[in-house]
């Protein structure tokens, strides 16, 4: 199956999920960081660097924030997923240049 790209206007990274929780959920479900941390009881400190953006959110924390959001934790998982993705894209770019596609690879039986 080939992977399906999606085009970002203008190569712009995607959004750090924890810059959603910080300016549309919270706000949406009008609860303070302290709150928030206290209902998905994880430590304030724990949450405030998510929210910096400067810590990813593990697969414990989307299930958290899934629950309290009530949106479940792919989105979350998927969010955190694309982020990551694109860097570390950003990063590797000259090196995966140099890496020559193999082409379709056969997973089923050998042809008779």
């Amino acid at each position: 199956m080939a992977e399906y790209h999606v085009k970002r206007p203008l190569g712009r990274a995607p959004i750090h999920p924890g810059e959603v929780v910080r300016e549309d959920m919270l706000p949406a479900l009008g609860l303070s960081v302290s709150e928030a941390a206290r209902r998905l009881g994880v430590s304030r400190q724990q949450l405030h660097r998510i929210l910096a953006c400067t810590h990813p959110i593990t697969t414990e924390m989307a299930l958290r924030i899934g629950q309290l959001a009530g949106n479940g934790p792919r989105l979350w998982l998927r969010l955190q997923q694309n982020y990551d993705l694109w860097h570390a894209e950003q990063r590797l770019k000259n090196e995966l240049k140099k890496i020559e596609p193999m082409g379709a690879v056969h997973t089923g039986p050998a042809p008779d």
